[in-house]
């Protein structure tokens, strides 16, 4: 069994070209099977400032080709899957 903790420090990897997408920060979990739907991953503005916006990456379960001991290795999905929440001050 792997924890969610363990999950986290590995970092999540496009397997068509190599990019790294970064790391797990929560998981998306059905409630009804208790069966994991997907990782998210927090995606930082490039601009390094503290109050810059964040966005949500969402891979799904059926993106994910294996769970190593260092990386996740994903595919990269045909449909939209950045979803953007403002946590900027003003």
């Amino acid at each position: 069994m792997v924890t969610l903790s363990e999950l986290q420090l590995k970092e999540v990897i496009l397997i068509e070209d190599g990019r790294r997408l970064g790391n797990i920060s929560d998981l998306e979990i059905n409630p009804d099977t208790g069966k994991i739907e997907a990782f998210i991953l927090l995606v930082k503005d490039k601009k390094g400032n503290f109050f810059s916006r964040s966005d949500e990456l969402i891979i799904s379960w059926d993106q994910i080709v294996r769970i190593g001991s260092d990386v996740i290795l994903v595919r990269e999905a045909k449909g939209p899957l950045l979803l953007t929440q403002s946590y900027s001050h003003k």
